[in-house]
């Protein structure tokens, strides 16, 4: 529905005046947008792009920790010594953790 925001504003005066046919009928377009469905049936029909992984096999090389690298005992993750933040009582926390 469009809006003319050029015109006139109605005050309290002119709300009062009326009818109340007008009034049920202005109540009735607001609520004709409304669109009712249900969010789980409209869900269960959307699929995402390639979502079905089951036949795949992943095929990633994994290579053990270097001597240059170590594991973070906060994320446990493999870094390079030169993230390491501090090391305390055999445990070396990394600098993303430590900050």
């Amino acid at each position: 529905m469009a809006t003319d925001y050029d015109a006139p504003r109605k005050n309290d005066e002119d709300n009062e005046q009326d009818s109340i046919q007008e009034l049920q009928a202005r109540r009735s377009d607001k609520s004709s947008g409304v669109v009712d469905e249900d969010e789980t049936e409209a869900a269960e029909g959307f699929e995402l792009p390639g979502a079905d992984l089951s036949g795949e096999e992943l095929a990633v090389r994994v290579l053990p920790r270097q001597a240059d690298e170590f594991t973070c005992s906060s994320c446990f993750l493999v870094h390079h010594r030169s993230q390491l933040a501090y090391e305390k009582q055999g445990q070396m926390v990394c600098t993303e953790c430590a900050a």
